[in-house]
C-alpha cells in the first residue's frame, strides 16, 4: 500500500463460532500460540477516551523515546488545549527550565547548552520495536485513527475488526485487551481468525495508553531551586568509559540527586523547605579544538600516521594537559570557562528571576585545576571604593615610565639620588640583581621591595603585550568565521571580558595560582568549590609550591573540597601542603550513601586491629622475658595512682569531631583511629577551618586490583551516590538543613 492511501476500517468474515452454555466464546490467536478466551457477553464501561502523555525522541538513539515527567506532560496538554490556532508560537519550558518545547514544531530546544532539537510526540498508542523490544510511540495521527476504530469497535461491540495502516502494516482489533499488528499474509486477507504463520516475528501487541506499558514516568522537578552549581569537565570529548558526553554525565548526576533528596531529605521535602539542586555543564574542550583556534589541524599535521586511533584519542585529551600549560591556550581555556560560567549564570536568572539560593563551582581532573587558578586570582568586592582604590594604585606602580615615578609610587623615594649619582634609570635598575643593589648601599629590605616592583612591572607588559595579540588574533578569526557562510557565530568564544588585574600578586606569596595569564573576573561569589579527582596539588608542587601558607583562603569562595577515589591515578592530596611534613593525618572517609562502612573495609580495619593488637601482645611478653626479675609486687601508691589514671581514661567524654557538622559529617564512617587523628587538627583557612581532603570507599571488587580499577576510578564520580550526597549535604547543611532531620 502506498504512502499517503487512507486508512480504511472493515469487519473481517467470521466462522461459527463454538458455543457452552449459552456464553459465546471466540478464539483468537495470540503470539504466544496459545488462544485466548473471550467473553462477548460481558457488559464493558463507557468508552473513555484515551490520556495522552508527551515523549521525546533521544538524540542520540532514535529508536530510544523517553517520557516528559508527569507534571511537563500537563503542562503539554494544558498549552495544547489552550493554544488553538496559535500553536505554533507556544513554548513551554520543561526538564525544570532546562528545555524550551516548541508546539507547533513539536521540537525540544536545549537553553543551557547547544543540542540538536529532538522531535516530541503526543502519545496514545504503542508498537513493540524490533530492536529491543521496547514500546515505542505512533505518529500523533496514526494514533488518532487507531483511537477512532477502537472508540467505534468499542461502541458498537463490533471486534474482529481490521485496519489497515500506510506502512503495509494490519492492525486487528481482537477484544478490548488484546490487538495486534501484523503484515497480511498472501492469499489469506479475508480469513479469520487470521491464520498461524510458521513464525511470530512478524506479528506483535500493540498497546493502548501510557499506563499499559512498563514505563518508569518521573513525577516532575520541584520549581524551587536552592542551590546552583556549574559542573567543568577535564580533558577529552567524553567523561566516562561509555564515552558519554559532559551534558549526559550531568544529567545523571542531577537525576542521582532528586532520588538522593527523595529518600535522605524526604521529611525536608515534604513540609516544602527544601526543593533541588541544579546542575549545569560548562564545557570548554569544544572551545580549544575547534575552528577558533586550528590547533587541532596544526597537530594533525604534524602527526604519524601510524597506530592512528591512539594517536587521535592522544590528540584530543591527553595534549589538553599541555595546552593548559601553554600561556596562548591556557587564556583561552580560563576565557572560555570564565565566560561561559558568566553566560550560564546570567540566563539561570533570567529562567528563573526569584532565585535567591547560592551557586557553587565543581571541576572534575583538570576542570577542578581551571577553577581553582580562576578561583584564586579573584578579587572580593570589585565594586567597592577600596577595591577600586587598590586596583588604580597597583595599576599606576605598574604603568611608571620613569625611575623617580617608580621609586615614589614605592615609598622608596629617598634612594633616588643614590641611583641618579650612579647614573641609572629604569632600564638599567631592572638588569641589577639583589648582590648589585647591596653593593651600592641599599638595604635588604628596600633592595626585596625594588626587585619586587621590577618583577611585577616586567610581567605585566609581558601580559599586556600577549593579550592584544591573542585578542587581535581571535578578532581576525571571528571575521573570517562571519564571513565564512554557515559558521555558527556561537563558535566565536572565547570572548574578551572585563577582567582583573593581570596577575594578584600578593598570592604569590603561598605559590598559588599561574603568573602569565589574565583571568577574568566572575560575576558571582562561589559558596563552595568541589575538586572531583583533582590534580591540584601535583600542579601546585610543579610549580613550586611546597607550602601553603594555613591562613591563605579564597578571596571570593568560602568552602573548598578535594574529593577523591582511593585508586585514581590522577587524585592528590591538599592537607599535607598545608600540614607539613611533621604532621600525617588520614583523609576523612565518605560514608556510604546506605549509611554505613563497606563491609570489606569493616573486616579489613577489624583484621588490621587484631594483627596490632597480637603483635602488641607479643611484644609485651618479648619484653617481660627479656628484662631482669621484679618485685612480687608493685608499691601500693603505684597502685593507686593507675588505677585512677585508668578510671579518668574511661570516664572522659568522646571528643566531638566532625568532617563539618556534629555526628552527621563523613567522619562519622571513620575508624576509631582515624577519627581520633581528625579531631584537632587546623588544616588552614581554605575550608574554613574544616577538612578539606575527602575519600571514597572503594567497592569490594575494586579491592582485589587496584590497577585494573584505576582508569574506572578516575571516572567514577558522576555515577557516584555517595560523591552526590556528600555535596548535597554540605550545600544544605550552611542553609541549616541536615539529612535525616524530622
Amino acid at each position: 500500500m502506498s504512502q499517503g492511501r487512507p486508512l480504511s476500517l472493515h469487519a473481517a468474515d467470521m466462522r461459527d463460532p463454538a458455543q457452552a452454555d449459552g456464553a459465546v466464546y471466540e478464539a483468537a490467536w495470540s503470539l504466544s500460540g496459545a488462544f485466548e478466551l473471550v467473553d462477548m457477553d460481558d457488559v464493558l464501561p463507557p468508552y473513555e477516551p484515551v490520556q495522552p502523555h508527551w515523549f521525546y525522541q533521544q538524540e542520540e538513539d532514535k529508536d530510544i523515546w523517553l517520557p516528559f515527567s508527569k507534571v511537563d506532560s500537563r503542562n503539554l496538554e494544558q498549552a495544547l488545549k489552550c493554544g488553538g490556532k496559535q500553536e505554533e508560537d507556544v513554548l513551554v519550558a520543561t526538564d525544570g527550565g532546562r528545555c524550551d518545547v516548541d508546539l507547533g514544531g513539536r521540537k525540544r530546544h536545549t537553553v543551557f547548552w547547544e543540542e540538536t532539537p529532538s522531535e516530541v510526540r503526543r502519545c496514545t498508542w504503542f508498537y513493540r520495536g524490533a530492536k529491543d523490544g521496547r514500546y515505542l510511540p505512533y505518529p500523533e495521527e496514526i494514533g488518532e485513527n487507531l483511537e477512532e476504530a477502537y472508540m467505534i469497535a468499542y461502541t458498537l461491540g463490533e471486534w474482529k475488526r481490521t485496519l489497515k495502516l500506510p506502512t503495509e502494516e494490519v492492525i486487528i482489533f481482537h477484544s478490548p485487551q488484546l490487538i495486534t499488528q501484523q503484515r497480511p499474509v498472501a492469499g489469506h486477507a479475508g480469513d479469520w481468525p487470521p491464520p498461524l504463520p510458521e513464525h511470530t516475528t512478524k506479528s506483535s501487541p500493540i498497546k493502548r495508553g501510557v499506563h499499559s506499558i512498563a514505563v518508569d514516568i518521573p513525577e516532575g522537578e520541584s520549581v524551587m531551586v536552592d542551590h546552583l552549581v556549574f559542573m567543568v569537565h577535564g580533558i577529552g570529548p567524553a567523561c566516562d568509559l561509555r564515552f558519554r558526553s559532559l551534558v549526559q554525565c550531568v544529567n545523571d548526576f542531577r537525576g542521582t540527586s532528586l532520588r538522593l533528596l527523595g529518600s535522605h531529605f524526604r521529611q525536608s521535602v515534604s513540609r516544602g523547605t527544601v526543593g533541588r539542586v541544579e546542575f549545569l555543564p560548562v564545557n570548554w574542550h569544544g572551545a580549544l579544538h575547534g575552528d577558533a583556534t586550528g590547533v587541532d589541524e596544526d597537530i594533525q599535521r604534524i602527526t604519524l600516521p601510524s597506530i592512528s586511533r591512539l594517536r587521535n584519542f592522544t590528540n584530543e585529551t591527553l595534549l589538553d594537559i599541555f595546552f593548559y600549560n601553554s600561556p596562548t591556550y591556557c587564556q583561552t581555556i580560563v576565557d572560555t570557562v570564565a565566560t561561559e560560567l558568566n553566560r550560564l549564570y546570567h540566563l539561570f536568572l533570567q529562567r528563573h528571576p526569584h532565585f535567591a539560593g547560592h551557586v557553587s563551582v565543581l571541576g572534575h581532573s583538570l576542570g577542578s585545576l581551571i577553577l581553582f587558578d580562576i578561583l584564586t586570582n579573584q578579587q572580593p568586592d570589585p565594586g567597592s571604593s577600596a577595591g577600586s582604590q587598590t586596583e588604580r594604585d597597583s595599576d599606576s606602580d605598574l604603568d611608571t615610565k620613569s625611575l623617580e615615578e617608580l621609586l615614589k609610587n614605592s615609598g622608596l623615594e629617598e634612594y633616588l639620588s643614590l641611583f641618579q649619582r650612579h647614573q641609572m634609570d629604569l632600564e638599567s635598575l631592572a638588569l641589577c640583581s639583589e648582590s648589585d643593589l647591596q653593593a651600592l648601599g641599599v638595604p635588604l629590605g628596600p633592595c626585596k621591595k625594588i626587585l619586587n616592583v621590577i618583577k611585577k612591572k616586567a610581567i605585566a607588559e609581558m601580559l599586556r603585550a600577549g593579550a592584544q595579540l591573542q585578542f587581535h588574533g581571535v578578532t581576525e578569526a571571528a571575521a573570517s568565521r562571519k564571513s565564512t557562510p554557515g559558521t555558527s557565530v556561537h563558535a566565536t568564544i572565547p570572548q574578551v571580558l572585563s577582567t582583573t588585574n593581570p596577575v594578584n600578586y600578593k598570592y604569590l606569596n603561598v605559590g598559588i595560582g599561574q603568573v602569565l595569564v589574565c583571568y577574568p573576573r566572575l560575576d558571582f561569589e562561589p559558596e563552595n568549590f568541589f575538586a572531583l579527582g583533582s590534580p591540584i596539588g601535583m600542579f601546585l608542587t610543579v610549580r613550586g609550591l611546597k607550602h601553603i601558607d594555613p591562613s591563605y583562603k579564597f578571596p571570593t569562595c568560602r568552602s573548598f573540597y578535594n574529593i577523591f577515589h582511593p585508586f585514581d591515578p590522577v587524585a592528590y592530596r591538599i592537607e599535607p601542603m598545608i600540614l607539613g611534613r611533621d604532621v600525617e593525618v588520614e583523609p576523612m572517609l565518605i560514608p556510604h550513601h546506605k549509611g554505613r562502612k563497606r563491609m570489606h573495609i569493616e573486616l579489613r580495619e577489624n583484621l588490621t586491629r587484631m594483627s596490632s593488637d597480637l603483635l602488641g601482645s607479643l611484644r609485651t611478653v618479648w619484653q617481660v622475658l627479656s628484662r631482669g626479675p621484679v618485685p612480687a609486687l608493685p608499691p601500693v601508691e603505684e597502685i593507686r595512682t593507675a588505677m585512677h589514671h585508668t578510671i579518668e581514661d574511661t570516664n572522659a567524654p568522646s571528643l566531638p569531631c566532625a568532617a563539618g557538622h556534629s555526628g552527621t559529617g563523613p567522619s562519622a564512617a571513620m575508624s576509631a583511629g582515624s577519627w581520633e587523628r581528625g579531631c584537632d587538627i587546623n588544616v588552614g583557612m581554605l575550608n574554613g577551618g574544616r577538612r578539606i581532603d575527602y575519600v571514597l570507599q572503594e567497592k569490594p571488587i575494586e579491592s582485589f586490583n587496584e590497577y585494573l580499577f584505576a582508569l574506572q576510578s578516575h571516572l567514577c564520580y558522576w555515577e557516584s551516590e555517595d560523591t552526590t550526597l556528600l555535596v548535597l549535604k554540605e550545600i544544605y547543611a550552611k542553609m541549616g538543613v541536615y539529612f535525616g532531620q524530622t
